[in-house]
C-alpha cells in the first residue's frame, strides 16, 4: 500500500508515458493533490510536455490513461480519467482508502515509511543561539521554535541531524563586565543573570561617559583574550549562570541540543583560517581589516566582508568561518542550516559566498548552506513587540504570564479537572499556544501577538487542536476496547470519505514543508484536518453502532488522533489526555 500516493502516481505516469515513447528526462507528470470535485489527485504535466513538442496533449493525455488502465490497480482501487485539454484526474476508491487506514496506524508506521528520503544526509542546524550575559526575550523565540520544528522534521524524514546552540559568549561585552564587577567589588559566581545584564548596562552607561572606565574595560578585555586565569574565572561564571538560566527556559520550552560550541569554542582556531584566506588571495588588508570582496556581486563588490577587524580582533565573520571548518571537517556535515531573523540575510549571504571560493581554492567538498530566515514578532499596535517599560518582554516573564493566562481559561472551562490535571494542562495551553503562533505564519512574515486571538479554542489555534485532540481520546476511553481489534472494512458516509482523503495528504504536506523548510505547512494542514474531523464527529455516531461501522469508525479516529498527535510533535508540540 502507497504511503506517499502522489509520488507512487507519479512513477506510474511516468512509466506509461515512457511505453507511449515520451522520454523521461522531458516530461515531468507533476502529480499534485486535486481539487475534491475534479478527483483526489491530478496530473498536470502534459499540457507543458505537448505545447513544448508542438502535439495534441489530450491524444497524449488518452494513450497515458489508457496503459495506467491496464494495470491492476487503476482497474479497481483508482479510477483514473482525462480532463479537459490533457489533465488527467485520480479518484481514489473507497476500499482503497480503508486499506490505507488499516496499514498506518502508528506515528512510527509515519516515520518508517519516511525515513528513506534523507537517510545518509547529515545535518547540522543551528538555532536559538542567544548572547551569554543577557535575559532570552521574546525575539528569541523565533530561532527557537523554527529551529526546534525544522529538527524534528528533518530527524523523522531520515536525517542524522545535530543540534548546535552557538551561543554568543566572547566579545567585548566582557571587558565591560568584568570592570563593572570589580568596580562594585562583587563575586561573579554570587550573581544571578538579572544582576549580570543590569551589571552590563549600568557599565555600559559608565564607559560612555568616564573615560578611565572605558580604558579599564578595555584593559579587562586584552586581559581576558590573553588569558588571564582571574578574568577567565569571572568569565566562566557568568557562562556557568546565563547557561543554567538558558536551560531553564529551554526544559519549559521543551527544546534541547546535542551540543553548545559558543564563539568562545573558535577563538583558538580563526588565526588558521585568516592564514588560509591570504595565502590563495580570497581575503585582502583594507584600511588595517581583513576584508573579502565579491567583485561579481552587484551589492557586495563594494560592500567588504570584514573577517577581521583593523585593532586585530575577531568578529562574527571570523568565528563563523571557522565553525563551518569544524562542522565539515569534525562533525563530516553535508548541509548547514542557520535558522537566525531577516536582518543576518547579508551576512549569510557573503558567509555561503566566501566558503565556496575557500572550500574550493583548497580542493574541500563544499556543504550545502541555507539561511532560514524569519520576520519580528509585533504588538497589537503594529510595532516590535515590547514590554511597558519599552524594553524587550523578557521570555521567562512572558512564559509565566502565558501559564497564568492558561490556567484561569483551564480553571473557568473544565471544572471536572483535578488540581494537578488543570496545572498540566495549563502548561499545555500555553507553551503550545506560544509555539503554534510562532509557527502558523509563513516563518518570512511578521506576525502581530495578541493573547486573545493565541489562547482562544476558536480559529487556527493551539487550543482548538487541543480540544480535538482531548475529544478523541475521550471516545476511545468510553469505548474501553482493544485498539487493534479495530479497523475500516470500507468508507461508506461522505464525512468518512473526506477525513481519510485528508489523512492520505499528510506524507504530502510534511514532504513539503521538510523540502522548503516551512512548519506553516504542518499548522494549516493540521486545521483543516480537525477542520474534516469535526464535520465528521457531527455526522456519523462512532460508538453504538452495528459493529462493523463502529470499528471503521473508530479505526478513523485513532488514525486521525495519530497523525494529529505526530503533526503536532513535529511542531514540538503537547497533547492532553483531558482538556
Amino acid at each position: 500500500m502507497w504511503f506517499q500516493i502522489d509520488i507512487a502516481l507519479a512513477g506510474e505516469v511516468a512509466e506509461a508515458a515512457a511505453a507511449c515513447g515520451i522520454s523521461g528526462s522531458e516530461f515531468s507528470p507533476d502529480v499534485r493533490i486535486s481539487d475534491p470535485k475534479f478527483g483526489d489527485f491530478q496530473s498536470n504535466g502534459i499540457l507543458p510536455y505537448a505545447k513544448a513538442h508542438g502535439v495534441n496533449p489530450k491524444k497524449i493525455a488518452e494513450n497515458i490513461v489508457e496503459r495506467l488502465r491496464m494495470k491492476e490497480i487503476f482497474r479497481g482501487k483508482i479510477s483514473v480519467s482525462v480532463a479537459g485539454p490533457g489533465f488527467i484526474n485520480f479518484e481514489l476508491s473507497c476500499e482503497f482508502l480503508a486499506e490505507w487506514t488499516n496499514s498506518y496506524r502508528s506515528e512510527e508506521n509515519y516515520r518508517s515509511a519516511l525515513s528513506k528520503n534523507f537517510s545518509g544526509r547529515r545535518i547540522v542546524i543551528d538555532y536559538s543561539s542567544p548572547n551569554t550575559a543577557k535575559q532570552m526575550h521574546v525575539g528569541h523565540l523565533r530561532s527557537m521554535n523554527i529551529g526546534d520544528s525544522i529538527q524534528r522534521m528533518l530527524k523523522f524524514c531520515g536525517a542524522d541531524v545535530i543540534r548546535d546552540n552557538h551561543v554568543g559568549d566572547w566579545g567585548t561585552q566582557f571587558g565591560i563586565l568584568i570592570m563593572a564587577i570589580g568596580r562594585n567589588g562583587l563575586s561573579a559566581s554570587d550573581l544571578t543573570l538579572e544582576e549580570i545584564e543590569s551589571l552590563y548596562q549600568w557599565g555600559s552607561a559608565l564607559v560612555k561617559e568616564d573615560a578611565d572606565a572605558l580604558a579599564a574595560a578595555r584593559s579587562e578585555l586584552v586581559k581576558l583574550q590573553n588569558g588571564d586565569c582571574e578574568s577567565l574565572k569571572i568569565w566562566e561564571a557568568i557562562n556557568g549562570i546565563s547557561l543554567a538560566a538558558f536551560d531553564e527556559i529551554y526544559r519549559e520550552m521543551g527544546v534541547s541540543f546535542d551540543m553548545t560550541l559558543g564563539e568562545s569554542f573558535y577563538r583558538d582556531r580563526v588565526d588558521s583560517v585568516y592564514a588560509e584566506l591570504l595565502n590563495k588571495r580570497i581575503a585582502r588588508e583594507d584600511n588595517g581589516a581583513l576584508c573579502v570582496f565579491h567583485g561579481e556581486h552587484e551589492r557586495f563588490s563594494q560592500q567588504p566582508f570584514i573577517v577581521r577587524k583593523a585593532d586585530g580582533a575577531s568578529n562574527y565573520a571570523s568565528t563563523d568561518l571557522a565553525t563551518v571548518l569544524h562542522r565539515t571537517e569534525n562533525l563530516r556535515a553535508d548541509e548547514l542550516i542557520y535558522v537566525a531573523d531577516s536582518r543576518q540575510r547579508d551576512h549569510f549571504e557573503q558567509l555561503f559566498l566566501t566558503v565556496e571560493k575557500w572550500y574550493a581554492a583548497y580542493g574541500r567538498t563544499c556543504p550545502k548552506m541555507r539561511h532560514i530566515f524569519f520576520g519580528t514578532i509585533l504588538g497589537e499596535d503594529g510595532k516590535a513587540i515590547k514590554s511597558r517599560s519599552g524594553t524587550p518582554v523578557k521570555l521567562k516573564e512572558l512564559l509565566d504570564e502565558a501559564k497564568a493566562r492558561a490556567l484561569k481559561i483551564v480553571e473557568e472551562k473544565s471544572e471536572n479537572l483535578s488540581a494537578d490535571e488543570k496545572l498540566r494542562a495549563a502548561k499545555v495551553l500555553a507553551i503550545d499556544s506560544i509555539k503554534y503562533v510562532d509557527l502558523l505564519s509563513n516563518r518570512a512574515s511578521d506576525y502581530v501577538f495578541s493573547w486573545d486571538k493565541m489562547l482562544s479554542f476558536d480559529g487556527n489555534t493551539a487550543a482548538y487542536l487541543l480540544y480535538a485532540v482531548a475529544r478523541m481520546k475521550s471516545i476511545l476511553r468510553r469505548w474501553n476496547g482493544d485498539p487493534n481489534a479495530v479497523s475500516a472494512d470500507v468508507i461508506e458516509t461522505e464525512e468518512e470519505r473526506h477525513l481519510v482523503r485528508k489523512l492520505t495528504y499528510f506524507p504530502i504536506i510534511l514532504t513539503q514543508a521538510v523540502e522548503e523548510l516551512r512548519p506553516h505547512y504542518i499548522c494549516a494542514y493540521l486545521f483543516e484536518l480537525t477542520s474534516e474531523y469535526s464535520a465528521f464527529y457531527a455526522a456519523n455516531r462512532v460508538i453504538g453502532e452495528a459493529d462493523n461501522v463502529t470499528s471503521r469508525r473508530l479505526a478513523i479516529v485513532m488514525r486521525t488522533l495519530s497523525v494529529m498527535e505526530t503533526a503536532m510533535h513535529l511542531l514540538g508540540l503537547e497533547t492532553c489526555e483531558r482538556l
